[in-house]
C-alpha cells in the first residue's frame, strides 16, 4: 500500500466508535477517534467503553481518542461518521486541519438536506482539494464493534482509491468490497431507510411478513430507477450497500428506521426531536422531490415522505399502493 494509511475517524456516537474501534481491533495504534465533546474523549481513552451507545463493549487498547481539532492532521484517510446532515458543517470545521493528500469518506446513509445533493458532491464542494469516498451497507455498530462478521461496500470516483481503502480498512471480522459508483452506494443506502420505515409501518399495522417482502422486492425496483435515473449504476443496489442494506434494517429492530416506522404504524405521531434521529424521515421527502424532478416512478417513497409530512394517513397509503395499475414485473 502507498500513501499515508493513518486513520482519523470523526464522530464519537455509535457508528464512529464502532469503526474506530474494528479498525483498531486489528492490533494497529494509528487509529484515533476524534470528537468535539473533551470530556467524553477523556472518558473513553480512561475507561475504555462508551456505555452511552455501544453499552458493554470494550474498545481496544490501541485505539487513540482527541478532541482537537488538529489530531486530524496526520492522517491520510479521514472518515466522516457524524449524521448526514452534519457532515457539511463538520467538513467547514475539520477542513483546515486536514492533511493535504487525506481521503475522505462518508460514512453517513443519506442526502443533504438544505441542497438535495448527495454527500459526496457536497463534500466535494467544501473540501475541494480532497479526494472523497463513501463507505455503506449492511452493519449495526453493535456488531461491528463486537467484531462479529460484517462486509460493506467503499466507493470512490478513481477504484484504485476504493480499492486501497478497502485494503487499508478492512480486518479479520470487517470486509470492504471496493466500487467506483459513488452514486449507486450512495443512494442505495439512504433509500434502504426509507424503505425500512415502510416496512416499519407494515408491521406496526400488523399486515403481515407477505406485505414486508413485496415492500422490499418493488423497493429494490424503485431505488434502481432512482440510481439509474441519477447517473449510478442500478445493478449496484442489488449489492451490499442496497439490497444488503435493506434486507438488515427492514427486518432488525436494531434499527431506528424500522422502529420509527413501528411507531408509525401503531398510530403514534410523528415526534421532529426522534426524527432527527432517523436517517430515513430526512431522506423520505428529499428523494421523492428529486424523483419528481426527474419523473421517476417511486410510490413507495412518496407514500412514506406524505405520511411522514401528515399528507396521507396510512389507510388511504395502504390502499393507494394496493390499487395501482396492474403492470409487468
Amino acid at each position: 500500500m502507498s500513501g499515508n494509511e493513518r486513520i482519523a475517524v470523526i464522530g464519537a456516537g455509535a457508528f464512529g466508535t464502532a469503526l474506530a474501534a474494528v479498525i483498531a481491533l486489528t492490533g494497529r495504534s494509528d487509529v484515533t477517534l476524534v470528537g468535539r465533546n473533551a470530556g467524553l474523549m477523556t472518558d473513553l481513552a480512561a475507561d475504555r467503553m462508551h456505555d452511552a451507545v455501544l453499552p458493554g463493549i470494550e474498545l481496544p487498547d490501541s485505539l487513540q481518542f482527541s478532541a482537537d481539532a488538529d489530531a486530524v492532521s496526520n492522517a491520510g484517510i479521514v472518515l466522516f461518521a457524524m449524521p448526514s446532515q452534519a457532515q457539511a458543517d463538520a467538513a467547514r470545521h475539520y477542513g483546515p486541519y486536514l492533511a493535504k493528500d487525506a481521503i475522505v469518506v462518508t460514512c453517513a446513509k443519506g442526502i443533504d438536506k438544505l441542497s438535495g445533493d448527495l454527500l459526496t458532491d457536497m463534500l466535494e464542494r467544501e473540501l475541494p482539494q480532497h479526494a472523497i469516498a463513501v463507505l455503506s451497507g449492511p452493519g449495526f455498530a453493535a456488531d461491528i464493534a463486537k467484531g462479529l462478521p460484517t462486509a460493506m461496500a467503499i466507493a470512490a470516483a478513481d477504484m484504485a482509491v476504493a480499492e486501497r481503502l478497502a485494503q487499508a480498512i478492512s480486518g479479520p471480522t470487517f470486509r470492504l468490497y471496493a466500487s467506483d459508483d459513488r452514486i449507486g452506494v450512495q443512494l442505495g443506502g439512504a433509500l434502504k431507510n426509507v424503505l425500512a420505515i415502510a416496512c416499519g409501518i407494515v408491521e406496526g399495522r400488523g399486515i403481515g411478513d407477505s406485505a414486508r417482502a413485496a415492500l422490499i422486492s418493488r423497493g429494490l425496483a424503485e431505488m434502481s430507477r432512482f440510481v439509474a435515473a441519477k447517473g449510478g449504476k442500478a445493478e449496484t443496489v442489488r449489492g451490499l450497500s442496497g439490497l444488503g442494506d435493506l434486507v438488515l434494517t427492514a427486518t432488525s429492530h436494531q434499527s431506528r428506521n424500522l422502529r420509527f416506522g413501528i411507531a408509525l404504524g401503531q398510530g403514534d405521531t410523528v415526534d421532529p426531536a426522534h426524527g432527527t434521529l432517523v436517517e430515513g424521515a430526512y431522506a423520505a421527502s428529499i428523494a421523492a422531490r428529486l424523483a419528481g424532478e426527474l419523473g421517476v416512478d417511486m410510490p413507495i417513497t412518496d407514500a412514506v415522505s406524505a405520511i411522514i409530512d401528515g399528507k396521507l394517513d396510512i389507510t388511504a397509503a395502504i390502499g393507494q399502493l394496493m390499487t395501482r395499475p396492474i403492470t409487468t414485473e
